[in-house]
Parts: C-alpha cells; sequence; structure tokens
C-alpha cells in the first residue's frame, strides 16, 4: 500500500524550510499568510503553522508561491542542508 507522507511521517517536505525562511525575513506566521493572501492564496496563519510542522499537504502552486514570496529558487524550498543560521 502506498503511504502519501515523507519517511519521518510528515505530509510535506518543505515545511521546515518554510519556517527557517519566514524567521530570516523576521515575520510572523500571520505575515506571510497575508502575503500569500495578496498574491491570491487563501491561506491562514494556522495553515503555515500547519505546513511548517508537516502536517498539512503543500500544493505545487503554493510551493511557487512561497518561493515567489522568500524570492528563491524553487528547489531551494526542498533543500535538506538549509542552515537555520
Amino acid at each position: 500500500m502506498f503511504i502519501n507522507k515523507s519517511f519521518d511521517g510528515k505530509n510535506n517536505v518543505c515545511g521546515r524550510n518554510v519556517a527557517v525562511m519566514r524567521k530570516k525575513l523576521n515575520i510572523s506566521q500571520r505575515e506571510l499568510a497575508e502575503r500569500m493572501q495578496l498574491m491570491g492564496y487563501d491561506l491562514d496563519k494556522n495553515a503555515i503553522q500547519r505546513i511548517e510542522s508537516g502536517q498539512r499537504f503543500v500544493t505545487d502552486i503554493e510551493v511557487q508561491a512561497l518561493a515567489k514570496v522568500f524570492d528563491v529558487e524553487l528547489p531551494t524550498l526542498f533543500d535538506e542542508n538549509l542552515s537555520e543560521e
């Protein structure tokens, strides 16, 4: 049977990096949600929290929008070696 989760049991692989990049920008989860909403994506603070904790799946469209918000290339969101510094 196919399980639609990452090896660590999370529903996405980019959530940790979303949190790292958001903190580097020094913005809150609410501010990130507002930026996504300005781009036309229906995400609230709770959705951002669930993405960052790996509880929520992230669509390819949302990943693309997050990359634009953070001004990074798409692969950066999936970089397992992204530093929290």
